[in-house]
């Protein structure tokens, strides 16, 4: 009797036994797609450093009975609840991902990804020249205007302020927002921001062939001035100075983007730098794409408000090119033709994944342009916009 009763035990504890009494068909479904990313992230190397960790964060907790493994009976409950439940006798169970998930319920991971990305960025493009700083401000027209269109949708003003964000293709500003302003889409929102970043080479290059000539993509810019060791140590303190004095809001991203980058350029931390540039950033992107992965659970991601957020980004995404690339062919009628307007796609946020595109769509045209370094100017300034627009945000909401 007690053998039957341990396989029965057995048998009830697997996957397929919780599968067949829960008839969970959303988690197979999310178990295909999680397929699909790891197809983009492997074999199209599709931003693989972010989109691989989300996938498989995806497709582990969505194995039918996994999450209570992974995430603990008690996870979700109440404080009340959880009293209640220790005054009856009964014990708290948490998994491993419900300890590993603060950082993303308390938004420490994105500050720490911002340290590692200014320990990476290299500001000296910016500060050669300076106008880029207004095609990174032209780049946010995608996430107001996605803000407002999400509002049409029936979507509450803080949701719509999240969906928004999605439009700077920048994956931790858009969980460090949603997470204070709207939780409950953080699945939806994360996993749409991370998902357009790896597919910015498919997106981006056709409406950039669409709103610049060819004569314009064979453009040719100048070499851009020397920048001394003094402007750039310079730079970041004047930054999160003004920025701290207009908007409050925006220093956790901004403050941790600007103190990695002093460590780079400061010269005398080059240990601080290499670390949150290196291990640290390392680590915090394998938690934070993972957890970010395990967040899009069939039952509650599969519906049609995900459907219409997904939807709602890429339209941010695709509108902040947009914004970018005009900006740019503005700049460039304005200088007498010396601006080539394929940098103004990189006014998103996304480093140095869209500089890149600007890079490689130009040398289709002529294999001797060389863009990328006028590219990072518009590159890093979509960082630092995108910083300010969810500063913005937090501030009104």
């Amino acid at each position: 009797m007690d053998l039957i009763e341990t396989l029965v035990s057995l048998w009830e504890s697997t996957g397929i036994a919780h599968s067949i009494a829960h008839a969970e068909w959303q988690n197979y479904v999310m178990i295909i797609i999680s397929f699909v990313l790891f197809y983009l992230a492997i074999v199209k190397q599709f931003e693989p450093l972010l989109l691989l960790p989300i996938s498989f964060g995806m497709f582990i907790v969505n194995i039918p009975g996994a999450y209570d493994i992974l995430y603990g009976t008690s996870h979700g409950l109440s404080d009340l609840e959880i009293q209640n439940l220790i005054m009856n006798g009964g014990q708290t169970n948490y998994g491993l991902f419900h300890y590993l998930e603060f950082g993303v319920s308390k938004v420490i991971y994105p500050p720490l990804i911002f340290l590692g990305i200014g320990a990476m960025t290299d500001f000296g493009p910016l500060i050669a020249n300076p106008k880029s700083l207004l095609i990174g401000a032209a780049a946010q027209f995608g996430v107001f205007l996605t803000f407002f269109g999400a509002i049409a949708f029936g979507f509450e003003a803080a949701q719509a302020a999240a969906i928004g964000i999605i439009g700077d293709a920048d994956g931790p500003t858009a969980i460090y927002v949603t997470q204070q302003l709207a939780p409950e889409l953080l699945s939806a929102i994360a996993i749409a921001a991370y998902s357009y970043m790896a597919l910015i080479p498919v997106i981006q290059p056709p409406i950039m062939k669409l709103l610049t000539t060819k004569k314009e993509r064979m453009i040719k810019m100048q070499q851009l001035r020397p920048v001394s060791k003094r402007e750039k140590i310079i730079f970041p303190i004047a930054v999160t100075l003004v920025v701290g004095l207009l908007l409050p809001d925006a220093l956790p991203l901004l403050g941790m983007l600007m103190l990695g980058n002093l460590f780079k350029e400061s010269m005398v931390t080059e240990r601080l730098a290499k670390t949150a540039s290196n291990e640290l950033c390392n680590i915090i992107t394998i938690l934070l794409g993972t957890i970010v992965g395990t967040k899009a659970m069939g039952a509650t991601f599969l519906n049609f408000n995900t459907i219409l957020i997904i939807v709602l980004g890429l339209v941010a995404f695709c509108f902040g090119t947009v914004g970018g690339l005009l900006c740019a062919k503005l700049l460039n009628v304005l200088s007498g033709g010396k601006i080539n307007p394929l940098i103004g796609s990189a006014g998103v946020s996304a480093v140095p994944m869209a500089a890149r595109v600007s890079q490689k769509v130009g040398q289709e045209y002529d294999p001797n342009n060389y863009l990328l370094m006028h590219a990072m100017g518009p590159n890093v300034a979509g960082v630092i916009g995108s910083a300010v627009a969810a500063g913005v945000f937090l501030a009104i909401f």
